[in-house]
């Protein structure tokens, strides 16, 4: 089941988007404001975003810009604003696509199946690809440059899920939650033992990990 993230200060909007899609196999979360939806972004991965842009507080272009300084994840503007300008300015901030209200239930559906169509499809046609590394999901191999790189299941898991939410700052609570499944016997230095022997075996092979691989101290990590 697909996650969407919905974002508008009006509660019947959310519901009546929440009605439109669900029937359709997603799964919806609903925010009223910004700051609420990059808090939601921060604790659970989604596939796609459905963000307003007039809200009160911080509004839809602000929060377009904040999502964009963590997560790649497609976001659809969908707003009563539909100047050319408007449009040109959501997609240059990193929208992948922009909806007029009101707007056609079916058109809708259609373009976040085929935005979450083109995003999936970057992963489920061939192995995970990153400036020479490559992680193929099909064999469990990492290789750098042709190269094997011996990996740990968990390891491995590890860099998937850096590869595929690039740029999205994981705590260290979220990737025991993920990976571990929150085992009461599992501690937040197991996450950095795990990333100090993930960043040894990609600097072993050459690649240059200190670059990618970052702590955000105080947080966790991610990958840029």
């Amino acid at each position: 089941m697909k996650t969407v993230l919905l974002v508008d200060d009006e509660k019947r909007m959310l519901d009546l988007l929440d009605l439109y899609i669900t029937p359709y196999g997603y799964e919806c979360i609903k925010e009223t404001s910004g700051i609420e939806a990059i808090a939601s972004l921060e604790k659970q991965n989604v596939d796609i975003v459905i963000l307003d842009i007039m809200m009160p507080e911080m509004d839809g272009w602000t929060t377009l810009e904040k999502i964009r300084q963590f997560s790649n994840v497609p976001i659809i503007m969908l707003t009563a604003r539909n100047d050319k300008g408007d449009i040109v300015k959501g997609l240059k901030k990193g929208a992948d696509d922009y909806v007029s209200k009101p707007f056609d239930e079916g058109e809708l559906l259609a373009r976040i199946e085929a935005i979450i169509r083109r995003t999936s499809d970057k992963t489920e046609d061939g192995p995970l690809s990153f400036h020479g590394l490559t992680v193929d999901l099909t064999t469990i191999e990492v290789q750098y440059q042709n190269k094997k790189i011996p990996m740990t299941p968990k390891e491995f898991a590890l860099l998937e899920l850096f590869l595929t939410y690039q740029n999205k700052v994981f705590s260290r609570d979220h990737l025991l939650s993920t990976l571990w499944g929150l085992k009461a016997d599992t501690e937040d230095r197991t996450i950095d033992s795990h990333i100090r022997n993930l960043r040894e075996k990609l600097r072993n092979a050459g690649f240059p990990a200190d670059e990618h691989l970052k702590t955000v101290w105080g947080i966790g990590y991610k990958w840029s």
